[in-house]
């Protein structure tokens, strides 16, 4: 059964046990308080032992009383940025209570990239007693809730044994169809009935203390910290953009995980986009570290690229037979494209599953966040990054333009369509070191990366009917078919063959239209 989420928008307040919540129809937009209803809550958290969700900000809980009993997942925003003060945004995601020991799978699959192997295991059981204030506007909407929670935390399996539990007391404001412009004021009114930002992130957080941090996780500092003003160094450029890519990278293993549209292709994006990168400013750090992690990814890739690539060409010909007379040769092409393009898919998808969960994928995980918090960096990554970035954009582009006049000198066949695929390769590469210079070169460095992007896809275009030519070449090939599916495999290819043509005449278009922005000196 599939998890449901929201999106939950929310700022925690410490209190002592003598406040009083303040008359909460005083804020702006706020026409009426709903009488307070309690409801009593105990909720079990899970984590490893080293706390590894709990150490990423992470929660997996399994809650009753309440509106919303059942198993959830909270998830930390996409990028930690500003001062901390702000309310917090974070994913949330919702399964029925099932067994009080079994966590959902499709919960489970959604932390699999930072459990790495390990187990989960009961850490805290939490019982709060809450008392909620419902927030009305004028319309009737419910705005938001503030939430009084007399909180006793329990750690589990933990020595000393005779450890009391923590008990305390604390406001948490919480929208539902409100703005969050209502945070500003509530914050002063708050403050006047004594309270005061909360010093943890979650209740979880608070209850485990120091041991949150037990497995030696960190946070990557924000962008804002890494690249403040334009002397930012080189290597802070190459962290921020390859620490987003490893985001990016973990929201896919999980989509892949659960077999989710479009996972495959993400997930091979943001791993293509870190490998360009540590490929292009290679000369800032040690290089028997970025070598491996770059030999990772290739293996990563490939095995990504098998499932990904068998979609692609079976979506294509499927649009193309669907193009095709209704008929028995029809009906018999589409068989066998589905039965070879079918088979590629489903063994490259289940080799993918299972390397998921190999320690090899796991050693690299631990690897990249060890690039992002302690990189293996050389004297020159000192250097501005606004110099470094402008040379390396200029190599890539200049590694595009010579595989550009390959290409154009290429003899028609083969030898023409594999430096056509060569151009599509460089020209990624340059679009993923513009995008990573955009982040201190901004307007210029984002237009190289459009104009790279739109040959790339071009000829991605064309790449994809070379592949699906070759694929019914095969079909074709090695018996003898009956007419009518001949003549269907053979209308297919011809198709192939014009769509090659119309996009080797769209990327000559391209190329000559960004030829002036990828001349030296590109940014």
């Amino acid at each position: 059964m599939k998890a449901s989420q929201g999106i939950e928008i929310e700022k925690k307040y410490d209190v002592g046990n003598d406040a009083t919540v303040p008359a909460l129809e005083q804020l702006p937009g706020v026409a009426r308080v709903g009488t307070p209803h309690t409801a009593v809550l105990e909720a079990v958290y899970f984590d490893t032992d080293r706390h590894a969700l709990a150490a990423r900000r992470i929660t997996l809980r399994r809650r009753t009383g309440g509106i919303d009993a059942g198993w959830h997942l909270k998830l930390p925003p996409e990028a930690q940025t500003g001062s901390g003060t702000e309310p917090q945004q974070r994913r949330e995601l919702h399964a029925p209570l099932g067994q009080p020991d079994v966590v959902p799978d499709n919960l489970l699959a959604r932390v699999q990239a930072y459990l790495r192997g390990t187990e989960v295991a009961p850490v805290v059981r939490l019982e709060t007693r809450r008392t909620t204030h419902p927030l009305y506007g004028e319309d009737g909407a419910h705005l938001a809730d503030l939430a009084d929670d007399e909180v006793e935390a329990t750690r589990l399996h933990h020595e000393p044994a005779d450890e009391q539990p923590q008990r305390w007391r604390e406001w948490e404001l919480e929208l539902v169809n409100g703005s969050p412009d209502l945070f500003g004021p509530a914050e002063q009114l708050l403050a006047a009935a004594g309270a005061r930002p909360a010093g943890h992130a979650s209740k979880l957080a608070r209850a485990l203390g120091s041991a949150a941090n037990g497995s030696g996780e960190q946070e990557v500092e924000s962008p804002a910290a890494l690249l403040a003003g334009k002397k930012a160094p080189a290597a802070a450029v190459v962290t921020v953009y390859v620490a987003e890519q490893l985001r990016q990278l973990f929201s896919g293993d999980a989509a892949v995980r659960l077999e989710e549209p479009e996972a495959v292709h993400d997930m091979r994006s943001a791993t293509r986009r870190i490998r360009s990168v540590l490929a292009a400013y290679r000369k800032l750090y040690r290089a028997v570290p970025v070598r491996r992690l770059r030999d990772e990814l290739g293996w990563l890739g490939h095995l990504l690229g098998e499932p990904r690539d068998a979609e692609v060409l079976l979506g294509r010909l499927r649009d193309h037979l669907d193009d095709l007379p209704p008929g028995e040769g029809t009906d018999a092409a589409r068989e066998q494209v589905e039965r070879k393009a079918g088979a590629a898919f489903d063994a490259g998808y289940r080799r993918l599953q299972a390397a998921l969960q190999s320690e090899r994928y796991f050693r690299l995980l631990d690897n990249l966040e060890d690039f992002c918090r302690q990189p293996p960096v050389l004297s020159q990554a000192v250097a501005p990054g606004r110099s470094v970035t402008a040379k390396v954009v200029e190599k890539s582009a200049r590694r595009l333009r010579r595989s550009q006049k390959a290409a154009a000198h290429a003899r028609r066949g083969t030898a023409h369509e594999n430096a056509l695929h060569q151009v599509r390769k460089d020209a990624k590469r340059l679009r993923h070191v513009a995008e990573s210079a955009g982040l201190v070169r901004g307007k210029r460095a984002r237009k190289v990366a459009k104009a790279a992007h739109r040959q790339q896809r071009i000829l991605g275009d064309f790449h994809d009917a070379v592949i699906a030519r070759n694929l019914l070449q095969s079909l074709e090939a090695g018996h003898m078919l009956p007419e009518p599916k001949a003549e269907a495999l053979a209308a297919l290819r011809i198709r192939q063959a014009e769509l090659m043509d119309r996009a080797e005449a769209k990327y000559r278009k391209a190329r000559k239209k960004s030829r002036g922005l990828l001349k030296p000196r590109v940014i």
